[in-house]
């Protein structure tokens, strides 16, 4: 006798094989990027992340290191050939791909959401100005059905390989997300027994940036200061991006600052959080910046250039985090 159990089981097992079956498979056709590497989207790359690395920009200081002439940051490399807002068909192209057919199959069962879970890069070499790149992606795995936070789903995993014209690895790239069925996540749990609230998430402490954690539990907003140059940084480091010192100490942030930059985050929604979830880049008076929560301020109020101080907020015993309110 076969049970109503064992037919879903059996659907289930059927589901994945013929999902694991675009393992291997190109996902697409090779994608040429618009533009070669060029010292335009350099620049406003490192003006936007505030890298000051002067290889990136300067002929002098780039032919006198080990580079011998300017070189592109090499996290830049998915800049390159990532697609527009309105992607244009690849070269050759013609209808649908392996990528297209297994998201279409994933999309039929259910799985209509996605996110990003995350990105690794390995770098064979940097990439200079002039090297025109091209991407090359293959379907590397399909997972079986995981239970998650959002809800039930599969990860996709892709790995992506940059290639100049000539045809010189330069980099590669696993990019993983997560497709998943709405309403099968923690949020959908019976509203008759409310669920008490998980801990917010605990940081990855190292010995770079525990003395942050520790400050915070005492309500001090400290800020890394190198013991040569006198050179502020934030996030922690091991050493300093100025003058390459790996001696440090710090100094304790007024906890006064402006919102340089923000979001509003409405989804994916983690238990721990309240949303719709402000959180702003605050640039500290001393000159740092930090990510931090905006509270005390609707959404709709929040701007860039607006004072803020910090407010402290102690979540648990063991984690007290700073948040900005408008001062």
């Amino acid at each position: 006798m076969t049970t109503t159990a064992d037919t879903t089981d059996t659907d289930k097992q059927a589901f994945v094989a013929k999902l694991k079956s675009f393992e291997g498979k190109a996902a697409g056709p090779a994608e040429r990027g618009p533009d070669p590497v060029n010292q335009a989207m350099i620049r406003h790359w490192i003006e936007a992340i505030g890298d000051d690395n002067p290889v990136y920009v300067d002929p002098d200081a780039a032919a006198d290191s080990v580079h011998g002439e300017i070189v592109a940051p090499p996290v830049m490399l998915q800049a390159w050939v990532m697609r527009g807002v309105r992607p244009r068909p690849a070269r050759g192209a013609s209808g649908g791909n392996a990528r297209d057919e297994l998201m279409h199959l994933i999309d039929d069962a259910g799985f209509t959401s996605v996110v990003a879970t995350n990105c690794e890069q390995e770098y064979q070499r940097y990439v200079h100005l002039g090297d025109h790149l091209s991407t090359t992606t293959v379907i590397e795995s399909v997972s079986e059905e995981k239970a998650t936070g959002l809800g039930v789903g599969h990860f996709v995993t892709t790995r992506v390989e940059y290639r100049t014209d000539d045809g010189e690895l330069v980099g590669t790239m696993r990019f993983r997300i997560l497709k998943f069925k709405p309403g099968t996540g923690r949020s959908a749990a019976s509203s008759d027994a409310a669920e008490e609230r998980p801990p917010r998430p605990r940081p990855a402490l190292t010995q770079d940036n525990a003395f942050w954690f520790d400050g915070a539990k005492e309500h001090r907003l400290l800020i890394q200061r190198c013991a040569h140059c006198g050179a502020l940084r934030h996030p922690p480091g091991p050493v300093c991006p100025q003058c390459r010192s790996y001696e440090w100490d710090t100094v304790e942030s007024s906890g006064r600052g402006t919102v340089y930059s923000y979001v509003v985050n409405h989804y994916p929604q983690v238990p721990a959080f309240d949303y719709p979830l402000p959180i702003g880049l605050i640039e500290l008076e001393e000159g740092t910046r930090l990510v931090a929560d905006l509270v005390g301020v609707e959404p709709d109020d929040v701007s860039v250039g607006m004072p803020v101080e910090v407010e402290w907020q102690d979540h648990d015993p063991d984690l007290s985090l700073p948040a900005f309110r408008p001062a």
